[in-house]
């Protein structure tokens, strides 16, 4: 958790406040021989400790237009896809909509169409599809990303480095779920056991099963299922995850989309919160 506190606390608000108490924890940064660069709590060889600003910074925009659940186009033309949470798809001339998807959009679209709003950054500021990853918050202090969560419209979705707010995000879709808020009540996104997997399981997705195995490549580390079915988690993200040995054996419940190859089916897990031992 150390991991989570550190990214969850690296910056303060745009005002010019402070968020939040940064933790001491030291945080050191390591470039291996190709290039990869990897951040830790723990210091290894060739290591060098980061120097964290102790301020975030929210920056204000206003919104031209809500693209869908968890993306909205700025005055300026910008896109902004929203940190941490994942809506269904809506309807559009490259794939069918899922369910849930409307809804979330139409929400965000009473919340966020024509207002100011405020961008809050994480160590990535933008995808491989250049638009900006950000957290949004009204001008009373609201957060629009928690909020998704909270109501039931949203699926946490982590992607490290940006691990801000994390827990919080965990937290209110735990609760979400056990109330049966939004997406947790629809027949879509009930799990299913692995065997269930299919070509035609597209999206989003939850599954149940028992690892059985654990095998370590050069850019993944699996955990096997059956001999068509397992789970790749990058080497790069294994410090986030308990040892994975620990999940050996027990039942477990994984989030995600599908990939398949061949006749075999895999799921890539980036943080512990898409893990759950039941």
């Amino acid at each position: 958790m150390q991991h989570i506190k550190f990214f969850s606390c690296v910056l303060a608000i745009s005002l010019g406040l402070p968020f939040q108490t940064v933790f001491s924890t030291e945080i050191f940064r390591v470039e291996d021989a190709s290039g990869r660069v990897t951040y830790s709590d723990k210091a290894t060889d060739g290591a060098k400790p980061v120097q964290l600003p102790d301020r975030v910074y929210r920056h204000l925009h206003r919104v031209k237009k809500v693209y869908d659940g968890d993306t909205l186009v700025l005055e300026n033309g910008k896109r902004v896809r929203l940190l941490g949470v994942n809506t269904p798809e809506i309807e559009s001339r490259h794939r069918a909509g899922e369910p849930g998807g409307k809804l979330a959009k139409t929400w965000l679209q009473k919340r966020l169409q024509g207002r100011k709003v405020y961008l809050e950054y994480d160590l990535e500021k933008q995808d491989k599809y250049r638009r900006l990853l950000a957290h949004v918050f009204l001008p009373d202090g609201k957060h629009i990303n928690l909020e998704l969560i909270k109501n039931g419209l949203a699926f946490v979705s982590i992607m490290p480095p940006n691990l801000r707010h994390a827990d919080q995000f965990e937290l209110a879709q735990k609760l979400a779920e056990q109330s049966k808020l939004g997406i947790w009540r629809l027949p879509r996104y009930q799990a299913q056991a692995l065997t269930a997997i299919t070509s035609d399981n597209r999206g989003w997705r939850r599954y149940t099963g028992v690892p059985q195995s654990v095998q370590q490549k050069k850019r993944f580390t699996y955990l096997i299922f059956s001999n068509q079915t397992n789970i790749r988690i990058d080497n790069d993200h294994l410090g986030h995850f308990p040892d994975l040995e620990s999940y050996l054996g027990k039942t477990v419940e994984i989030r995600g989309w599908v990939s398949r190859r061949s006749d075999k089916f895999s799921m890539q897990i980036r943080h512990p919160s898409a893990l759950i031992r039941l």
